[in-house]
């Protein structure tokens, strides 16, 4: 089984995140998971649903603020062992190129 989420864990004030957003991100290492950090959130691959709720909780919890807004989106695929990677080689399989555009 794999299970992929898009973790958004972010303090609810304002000024720059960047140190929050890093203690959350952090906190991920002490968990059995593969994560990569984009502008929109994290995403996180685990093989089982136990560790990756885990792990979230512990990313949220690293956020020291009065207020903290987490956002969680999981896909748990039960019946594939497929990596998260597969997803994104399947579209750009379809593509016929990479799936992204950069802008200068």
């Amino acid at each position: 089984m794999t299970v992929v989420a898009l973790l958004s864990v972010a303090p609810v004030r304002e000024g720059s995140m960047a140190d929050d957003v890093a203690d959350a991100v952090a906190a991920l290492e002490d968990f059995d998971v593969s994560y990569e950090t984009n502008p929109m959130g994290t995403v996180i691959e685990s093989d089982d649903v136990g560790t990756l709720f885990a792990a979230c909780e512990a990313a949220h919890r690293a956020v020291e603020a009065d207020r903290v807004s987490t956002v969680l989106k999981i896909d748990d695929k039960r019946a594939s062992d497929a990596p998260a990677a597969a997803k994104v080689a399947g579209v750009e399989d379809a593509l016929g190129r990479p799936a992204r555009g950069d802008r200068e």
